[in-house]
């Protein structure tokens, strides 16, 4: 699946094209003890069992990844989650935007293979993420879903709640390469009135300090699940 971003730094503009490697999924990788166990909290509500580690790095296959803005789900049991994106490329790091976008009810019976079932979302704009370092924490990250016809705002909150894309390169586990064509899913925010499913899912990480936003939104087809 070749992926195509806009790669916008303070040095210009390009267009790429991907063929991502290896996909990444980093679990529970909030910095803040108490939101880490809010979130724990909140999937063990729908019946997710605890994770082994924390942070945990989750695999999944590399063409799960889409760019479509309509995707197909199986059933009724899904949801979003925005998350930053960290996509590795020649030149260096890279900072975009997707969503883990999971089957609840799978989940409750293996988290890992949940992660794989399901199709992951990506925009198509990167930043440089040397230029987002210094004020990593000021950049805020949203998401809102279409819930029974209604938009509501679904997350919400800045980079600070989660632990930065270095922190979890450094604590990755031996073995695991985060090399050129490597793309890694970096953490979310809790959901405001628990994890629910919707029909639509919209995104957005705007930095307020070079005052630029990325934005991507997908609709939710949902598949009958036939017996």
């Amino acid at each position: 699946m070749l992926l195509t971003f806009n790669r916008i730094s303070q040095n210009g503009a390009d267009r790429i094209g991907l063929d991502p490697q290896a996909l990444v999924i980093a679990g529970w990788a909030g910095r803040d003890e108490h939101a880490i166990q809010h979130h724990i909290e909140e999937l063990a509500a729908i019946g997710v069992p605890p994770p082994s580690s924390v942070p945990v790095y989750y695999r999944a296959s590399a063409s799960n990844l889409t760019q479509s803005e309509r995707v197909e789900f199986l059933g009724t049991d899904s949801s979003g989650e925005v998350e930053p994106v960290l996509v590795a490329l020649a030149d260096g790091y890279w900072i975009g935007i997707g969503s883990d976008h999971t089957d609840r009810k799978a989940e409750t019976a293996g988290i890992a293979l949940s992660k794989q079932l399901c199709a992951k979302p990506i925009g198509k704009t990167l930043w440089r993420l040397d230029e987002l370092e210094a004020h990593w924490d000021q950049i805020i990250l949203r998401s809102w879903a279409t819930i029974d016809g209604e938009r509501v705002l679904y997350q919400e909150g800045t980079l600070a709640a989660l632990r930065t894309p270095q922190d979890l390169i450094d604590r990755r586990p031996s073995g695991l390469e985060i090399a050129p064509g490597t793309v890694m899913y970096c953490g979310t925010l809790g959901a405001i009135g628990g994890i629910r499913p919707g029909s639509r899912f919209e995104m957005e990480l705007a930095d307020p300090v070079l005052t630029r936003v990325i934005r991507h939104a997908y609709e939710i087809e949902t598949l009958p699940v036939v017996s």
